[in-house]
């Protein structure tokens, strides 16, 4: 089992940034993918961001791209997400997840998930 815990997320206002951060414990692989999943109101949750063991590749969805930034630090086992120019369709409960797979874009690629974050951005 691995357990990922969440932190960061709340109130912001459009334009503004956010940090999150998730945690990883338990019976982690050495070499896993860490991903951002996001899910508004009435919305399928959608894929934000991942980054594979390494951290030598990172994949984006486009609505993000240039805005937000994934990054690991593995001695941590600590996943980021920093998010830059805040606009009220990022307004979502956001989720950590892990994969044993690899890096991907699907949700049916990552075997656990953290509890979840709120981000709510104010126009």
């Amino acid at each position: 089992q691995v357990q990922l815990v969440e932190s960061g997320g709340g109130l912001v206002q459009a334009g503004g940034s956010v940090s999150l951060s998730c945690a990883a414990s338990g019976r982690t692989f050495s070499r896993y993918t860490m991903g951002w999943f996001r899910q508004g109101p009435g919305k399928e949750r959608e894929f934000v961001a991942a980054i594979n063991w390494s951290g030598s590749t990172t994949y984006y969805a486009d609505s993000v791209k240039g805005r937000f930034t994934i990054s690991r630090d593995g001695a941590k086992n600590t996943c980021y997400l920093q998010m830059n120019s805040l606009k009220p369709e990022d307004t979502a409960a956001y989720y950590c997840a892990y994969s044993s797979y690899g890096l991907g874009y699907s949700r049916y690629e990552y075997d656990y998930w953290g509890q979840g974050t709120q981000v709510t951005v104010s126009s």
